[in-house]
């Protein structure tokens, strides 16, 4: 088989594990609301939608990275997605409440395996320039497509209700299995085989740049998820947003995104990456006072807190681009439990911020702002110390 398109087919496969984990959250949010009037839901029963899939994603992960490092990648997302197609089953078979809560808990466990593994199948055959420049591609398209799935999501809901968002997520598992099968190649396993233990992680806690670099990619998802989660009941059921024009507002985020990583990716090559990485502290900073000004003001213009959000949406295109391979390299042979730390700990303060979220949340923007906007601060401080910390700018220049 020629190599250009084993290749190139290996890189398709890569970027549908990417679109299954990230729609997986974003196909299904749309439909909120419904299920709220379906099964008689409180907004705190509705985020737990969420936030069992986010447990069970966190359940798996540590044992995904740890497997991963030891037998290689592929068997272990084979296994993934199988469990993510028995519990995208479960969840199209509900008779109840807690089938749908063990269906997404299913899920959750299942992509965890894709989630966490698709980027590491370039890390282990590429070096870390090489790995930017897909990251950054990968972001690009991965993210325009996450751009179209509430729209989709808006879609399948208003014409095929709740489930068909669940027909359509089980539809994406099989195909998204069906290439791994076929064309991710497997991986030779490691001479060396370490226990599977919790032990392994020891010395990833141990590195304080490795765990300032993680702090901070960690922390610059939050944000995003917290308004994704929320933004259904504030926008459809609070503001008036129509179910057929909501997708348009949360797809705007992931476009700007998308567009900005490809654009990015074209010229990471010829960029001082300390340089863009303060460029972007700096956007941080806009996004905190915009962020905070509508906070205050209590907007209740669905455009206006779009907008308020897209400074902050354009701060991370750089970061995410050049820090996540840094921190992937970092510990060469720690590559899986690496990317399950950063993922794990991502998903666990997502998940606890949207039940807060959810908890403390009365009908405006106002209390999900202020998250925001704490989180955004947080997110530029850790930024300025990766920024001076020499370790990690080293690294990046040498490797």
């Amino acid at each position: 088989m020629n190599k250009g398109y084993t290749k190139g087919m290996v890189l398709i496969t890569i970027i549908l594990m990417d679109l299954l984990a990230g729609m997986e959250f974003d196909l299904f949010v749309p439909s909120f609301p419904e299920l709220q009037r379906h099964f008689d839901l409180s907004p705190f029963w509705v985020e737990a939608l969420l936030s069992i899939n986010f447990l069970g994603f966190c359940f798996s992960l540590f044992f995904v990275g740890g497997l991963a490092d030891r037998y290689g990648r592929k068997p272990i997302i084979v296994m993934g997605l199988i469990t993510f197609i028995i519990g995208s089953v479960f969840c199209l078979w509900t008779l109840s409440f807690v089938f749908l809560l063990i269906g997404r808990f299913l899920q959750g466990m299942g992509v965890a395996a894709p989630a966490i593994l698709s980027f590491l199948i370039i890390a282990d055959a590429y070096p870390l320039k090489k790995q930017q420049a897909l990251m950054a591609m990968l972001n690009g398209l991965m993210n325009a497509s996450a751009a179209a799935a509430p729209v989709i999501g808006s879609y399948i809901t208003l014409y095929f209700h709740w489930q068909g968002n669940f027909v359509t997520l089980l539809l994406m598992g099989l195909g998204t299995f069906g290439m791994v099968a076929i064309f991710i190649p497997s991986q030779p396993r490691p001479a060396h085989k370490e226990p599977l233990s919790l032990r392994g992680y020891i010395p990833i806690f141990q590195s304080r740049p490795l765990m300032l670099l993680i702090t901070h990619i960690v922390l610059m998802f939050v944000p995003y998820w917290i308004f994704v989660g929320m933004s259904p009941l504030l926008y459809m059921e609070d503001l008036g947003v129509s179910l057929s024009h909501f997708g348009y507002y949360q797809g705007a985020l992931a476009l700007v995104f998308a567009l900005g990583s490809l654009l990015f990716g074209l010229i990471i090559s010829r960029c001082d990456q300390k340089k863009m990485l303060s460029l972007s502290n700096q956007i941080f900073g806009v996004s905190f006072l915009c962020i905070a000004l509508i906070t205050v003001m209590d907007s209740r213009n669905a455009l206006v807190i779009t907008l308020a959000l897209l400074p902050f949406i354009i701060g991370q295109i750089i970061p995410t681009t050049v820090l996540y391979p840094i921190a992937l390299n970092f510990m060469p042979k720690a590559k899986g439990r690496v990317s399950a730390v950063m993922q794990g700990a991502r998903l666990i303060i997502s998940a606890l911020c949207l039940q807060l979220a959810g908890y403390f949340y009365q009908g405006s923007f106002q209390s999900i702002g202020i998250m925001i906007a704490i989180f955004i601060l947080m997110i530029s401080v850790t930024l300025f110390f990766v920024i001076k910390n020499q370790a990690l700018m080293t690294f990046s220049k040498e490797v």
